[in-house]
């Protein structure tokens, strides 16, 4: 049997992580900024520039995720006072059960809530690209670059998110050398900005007829798409332009003209390449504006990197070094930054990334 006394002081509990919530997550300032976004979205010069519709918009849609969420969870909370009340009257104890039910649901929409606390970055709000580079191994590395891509393709998919392939470099046999994908959604970068790093692959190897154990590995380097936010200078002669006829799935604009474009920024050596449009002037504008977020997110890491100096802070999250190592013929994966093992290697292939994810977000990797 349920206790009421215990409902009541978990509803009183709900209460005061939903004030807690609304003081952190600033919901006052939240809430009034809707309001001014609607009265410009209402002007009509607003509407004559289809930039500012969409950057009005995109900032409603994310203060909206905090602001009518927890406009839900005080609805529910009040609801909820509403119907322990009249089970004090009269000791239904069906009433009683559903209220309990619901007080389930709204803790869990409390602790979604809560996670967005990790999404302190400047812009864990953007959406983001993933770099996927095959290391030293050859086929073998060709081939887990290739799993990594469906990984991250099936976790995106699972969170709701919109994803483009913008570039695919097919690798010699199997797999791929390189691939660049953007992720679209609420808070993409803000989820995916601690994957950046080495991911180990230790499996007996299908393409060794000795079925020997081979070790792999792949590059991965998540960067915010920027957008227009940043102005980021790029000098036209500290580039190299290149280009090339797209390989791989593309559809019929495939190996017909020189459409693909590769754009090396020589001071830094950062490349990008967009192969998915089938002009050659929007391909190098994608490039372009891949190049400027990457370039930005460098100076960021180099930043850091100078103030954990500084700090003598031991942990090194640059994105050149292993963060997870996935031991196939074990049935283990490991992250090495949280020490989370799972052993059903097969879900996590499949895009069963969050434990791992949120972990890393919580601890602050």
């Amino acid at each position: 049997m349920i206790d009421i006394n215990i409902i009541s002081n978990q509803i009183k509990i709900l209460q005061k992580r939903t004030n807690y919530l609304k003081r952190y997550l600033d919901y006052a300032k939240k809430k009034s900024r809707i309001l001014e976004i609607d009265l410009e979205l209402c002007l009509p010069k607003t509407w004559k520039v289809n930039e500012s519709m969409y950057h009005l918009n995109k900032e409603k849609n994310l203060l909206n995720i905090i602001v009518k969420n927890i406009n839900t969870i005080e609805k529910k909370i009040k609801e909820a006072v509403i119907f322990l009340e009249l089970v004090l009257e009269t000791n239904d104890k069906i009433v009683l059960e559903e209220i309990y039910n619901e007080t389930k649901k709204i803790e869990k929409k409390i602790k979604k809530l809560e996670f967005y606390r990790m999404f302190s970055n400047k812009h864990d709000n953007c959406n983001c690209y993933i770099d996927i580079q095959s290391g030293s191994g050859g086929t073998e590395a060709q081939d887990w670059s290739k799993m990594l891509l469906r990984m991250y393709l099936k976790w995106s998919e699972k969170k709701g998110f919109k994803t483009e392939i913008i570039e695919e470099s097919i690798g010699d046999i199997v797999g791929i050398k390189s691939s660049t994908i953007k992720v679209s959604g609420e808070y993409a970068f803000g989820w995916l900005r601690t994957e950046t790093g080495i991911h180990r692959l230790i499996r007996k190897s299908p393409f060794d007829s000795g079925k020997r154990r081979h070790t792999s590995f792949s590059s991965i380097f998540i960067y915010p798409d920027i957008e227009d936010e940043i102005d980021i200078e790029i000098n036209q002669s500290d580039l190299r332009i290149d280009v090339y006829r797209a390989s791989g799935a593309g559809g019929q604009h495939v190996n017909r003209t020189e459409s693909a474009v590769r754009i090396t920024h020589l001071p830094t050596n950062i490349v990008t390449q967009c192969q998915n449009n089938r002009s050659q002037h929007k391909n190098k504008e994608q490039a372009i504006k891949q190049m400027k977020s990457k370039i930005y997110e460098m100076k960021i890491r180099e930043k850091k990197e100078k103030q954990k100096k500084i700090e003598n802070t031991k942990l090194n999250i640059s994105w050149g070094n292993q963060i997870r190592s996935y031991i196939l013929d074990n049935s283990k994966i490991k992250d090495l930054r949280t020490g989370i093992e799972k052993y059903n290697v097969q879900s996590v292939l499949d895009g069963d990334l969050d434990d791992f994810i949120e972990q890393s977000l919580i601890i602050g990797v």
